[in-house]
């Protein structure tokens, strides 16, 4: 099961039991993602989840986008909160390359009652996103999720941030990558890549960012 960086099996049960129970879908996205095996560390946990969750409720956000979809849940944690707020009018465009998981994905969300309102994209991150700028949704949407390639994550930072209306937020995610970030012997293009994010959004004077230890670290970025 996934579950944020260095904490006890002991730690994640509390927050399990201190933080809203799961919506029956997720639970099971979860339970069901975590019995894969060693692909499933690229599911989100259930704290982070819930923590999106929460952001999006803060910002009353209505139209999100997803970068990375996987088997769904940090989608479906969400949208059930943009449709719970917004109802029809809740809107996520999630993007990913998978035709695999995202069949996984689009299951969790038709028995959530969520599908309706989440468009998927099975095309390139950069591809979708230039198209949906091209098309005229530039500061259009409230909340981005990241959780894709990480040295595609500036790409998606610059293309994220003309999409965002000022007051939206993007999340990335994996920015601490286990720890790897802090080793400065670690020279690989992935941890090159968040290091060079992080230290961009932190002298962007376009945003407000900051990077917490949620997950596997998240740097969340708010337009200016």
């Amino acid at each position: 099961m996934s579950t944020s960086l260095n904490l006890s099996p002991e730690i994640v049960a509390y927050l399990a039991n201190a933080n809203p129970p799961e919506h029956p879908v997720l639970a099971r996205c979860r339970e069901e993602t975590a019995a894969l095996g060693g692909v499933s560390i690229m599911q989100i946990s259930a704290e982070q989840g819930a923590f999106m969750a929460l952001i999006a409720r803060v910002m009353v956000a209505k139209r999100a986008f997803e970068i990375g979809v996987f088997t769904g849940y940090s989608s479906l944690a969400v949208t059930l909160t943009l449709k719970d707020m917004h109802g029809v009018n809740a809107h996520l465009l999630a993007c990913d390359i998978s035709e695999e998981w995202t069949s996984k994905a689009r299951g969790y969300w038709r028995d959530a009652g969520v599908v309706d309102a989440i468009e998927l994209v099975v095309a390139p991150a950069t591809e979708t996103l230039d198209a949906r700028l091209a098309a005229g949704e530039e500061g259009s949407y409230d909340l981005g999720f990241i959780d894709a390639d990480k040295t595609g994550y500036d790409a998606y930072y610059e293309r994220g941030l003309q999409l965002l209306r000022p007051g939206g937020a993007m999340l990335f995610d994996n920015v601490l990558w286990s720890g790897a970030v802090a080793d400065p012997s670690n020279q690989t293009p992935d941890t090159v890549a968040l290091r060079t994010l992080a230290l961009k959004a932190r002298a962007d004077a376009r945003v407000h960012a900051a990077m917490v230890g949620i997950g596997d670290g998240l740097l969340m970025v708010v337009k200016r």
